[in-house]
């Protein structure tokens, strides 16, 4: 069966992130089709890559846990029209671990994360990794509450639709590692 990791990519106080994920996940789950494992950035502690000094210890973790998976969903934050720091700082970390497998992006923000989903889609393409068509783009304002995600369901007819193509994708890239 194959192993999808959620990528939460966002590690700020007070992030949304662990919701969305968990969110994506129970729908995911509910397919049968995939292992499907919420994979926390901020769990593996990476420092800036590049920056002297730093506690490199959760690199080889980070490395182990990506190149398990056969295919990504990622969680992605919208912070100043692209995706975050941190998100971009653990996509940078590897190269070899993302090649040939597939992704969907589920985004957030004042306009569904539009603009970081695509900032994404470049870095991911740079990466070998094939990101799907079906983007859903939860908006802070129709699909949160104070704070609590509150998805409209158009919005999980989204995210299977994405995972409909994720999964064959996945299945195929799999065939050529």
């Amino acid at each position: 069966m194959l192993k999808i990791g959620i990528i939460l990519g966002s590690t700020r106080e007070g992030r949304v992130s662990p919701q969305v994920g968990e969110w994506v996940q129970g729908v995911a789950e509910k397919r049968g089709d995939a292992v499907y494992e919420i994979i926390d950035i901020a769990d593996f502690k990476l420092p800036f890559l590049g920056e002297p000094g730093g506690d490199t210890s959760g690199v080889a973790a980070w490395s182990e846990k990506v190149a398990a998976c056969d295919g990504f969903v990622f969680i992605a934050a919208e912070y100043n029209h692209s995706i975050t720091g941190a998100l971009k700082n653990a996509l940078d970390y590897l190269r070899n671990e993302w090649n040939n497998k597939a992704a969907g992006i589920v985004s957030y923000g004042s306009v569904g994360g539009a603009r970081a989903a695509e900032h994404l889609r470049g870095i991911l393409g740079e990466l070998l990794v094939a990101d799907v068509r079906v983007h859903p783009a939860l908006s802070l304002f129709t699909d949160f509450e104070n704070g609590t995600i509150k998805p409209k369901d158009v919005q999980i007819d989204s995210v299977n639709q994405m995972l409909d193509q994720l999964i064959p994708w996945s299945t195929a890239l799999k065939t050529i590692r």
